[in-house]
């Protein structure tokens, strides 16, 4: 066991502690404690903060994170310390149901994301005796952490792990939503509302996928500037024009795919009027839970046979993906650097909080 220091969410009102008594188990068999250097800022963690999401208290949040695997437990045979690593929120078993019928995304070890612990109710985690609960499956806004041995992913020691970490969440969601979940074709029409990291990458999906026009939404006039350099070919702004019909005049039938990636239900809405009969409408934004949308199934659905599409991190296997997208931007095709437009320290965490509600940057990522 080690004390560590961490950020804690005590209560949900909106301001973390950073304690440093915070108590983290060795790793157990099929487990891994990595040393985490850098973790970007994610609004999943920010709604936790803010309430718009319940969770159970006190927790550490932070999915989106790398680092250095500090010690492993028994069993573990692709990790050593020393390794660096990428974190994942959903890391796969490979042998439940979903695993095998390439679900990783659905994995039954995903369901930390919404228990905060691992399967069987611990969470390696404690102060002044009691549980700390690992936030989103992961709780990276701390010196350590404690993952199943796939969910952190070995990458080579060159990249740069301040860059890497937004792969963790950000990157694989919004690229992952485009080429995985909504398998955009060659030559598709999209529509892309909200611009944070999510949004943005999955601009860069898009432009990946060749998408002929990638239209974005988004009230932020520096975000929509960004998605323009990512290849964003139309730039609209909600608060002036009516997104839906702008994109049905842009392609004078409808998008072929329309995501939602801001967390806002009436953006699916906007997405159901802005696609063509045949098109669909991909939710990868997490509204709060008292947000709803309102469906006339026989105009919208039945007549125009437009579909609504879930999105779990991007339809990702992180095994594979994370990988393969460390590979294109190598290559130059994904800009991950572009996404991140603020560097903190722990301590300033607060002050990062601040930002994203101000809708100020995109990504803030956060060392130790």
């Amino acid at each position: 066991m080690k004390t560590m220091r961490a950020a804690v969410l005590v209560t949900q009102e909106g301001r973390v502690e950073i304690r440093s008594d915070i108590a983290i188990d060795d790793p157990k068999a099929g487990q891994v404690r990595v040393r985490v250097t850098h973790c970007g800022l994610c609004h999943s963690d920010l709604s936790l903060i803010d309430a718009a999401f319940p969770c159970p208290l006190p927790i550490i949040l932070g999915h989106e994170a790398a680092g250095v695997v500090e010690s492993i437990g028994p069993g573990v045979e692709r990790l050593a310390p020393g390794d660096p690593v990428v974190l994942t929120p959903c890391p796969p078993c490979g042998d439940c149901y979903w695993c095998v019928r390439g679900e990783a995304q659905n994995c039954v070890n995903a369901l930390g994301i919404q228990t905060n612990s691992f399967a069987d109710g611990t969470t390696g985690l404690s102060m002044d005796g009691k549980p700390v609960y690992r936030g989103v499956n992961v709780g990276a806004f701390a010196e350590y952490v404690l993952v199943q041995e796939s969910g952190a992913i070995k990458i080579s020691a060159d990249v740069p792990l301040e860059v890497a970490c937004v792969i963790g969440c950000a990157v694989q969601t919004g690229t992952g939503a485009v080429l995985n979940t909504a398998s955009v074709e060659e030559g598709a029409t999209v529509l892309i509302m909200g611009l944070g990291g999510i949004g943005l990458s999955a601009v860069q999906g898009a432009r990946l996928a060749g998408a002929s026009r990638i239209i974005v939404s988004d009230p932020v006039a520096e975000r929509r500037d960004v998605a323009k350099r990512f290849g964003a070919t139309d730039l609209l702004d909600p608060t002036k024009q009516d997104v839906a019909a702008k994109a049905r005049e842009l392609t004078e039938v409808g998008v072929d795919y329309a995501f939602e990636t801001a967390g806002f239900a009436s953006l699916v809405q906007v997405g159901l009027a802005a696609t063509r009969n045949g098109g669909s409408v991909v939710c990868v934004g997490a509204p709060p839970l008292d947000e709803s949308i309102q469906i006339a199934p026989a105009a919208l659905l039945t007549i125009s046979d437009k579909r609504i599409l879930g999105c779990v991190l991007g339809g990702c296997n992180s095994l594979r993906e994370i990988p393969r997208m460390l590979s294109l931007w190598r290559a130059g095709r994904l800009d991950l650097e572009g996404l991140i437009t603020a560097r903190r320290p722990i301590e300033d965490i607060n002050l990062a909080l601040d930002d994203l509600r101000a809708s100020r940057g995109v990504r803030t990522v956060l060392s130790f």
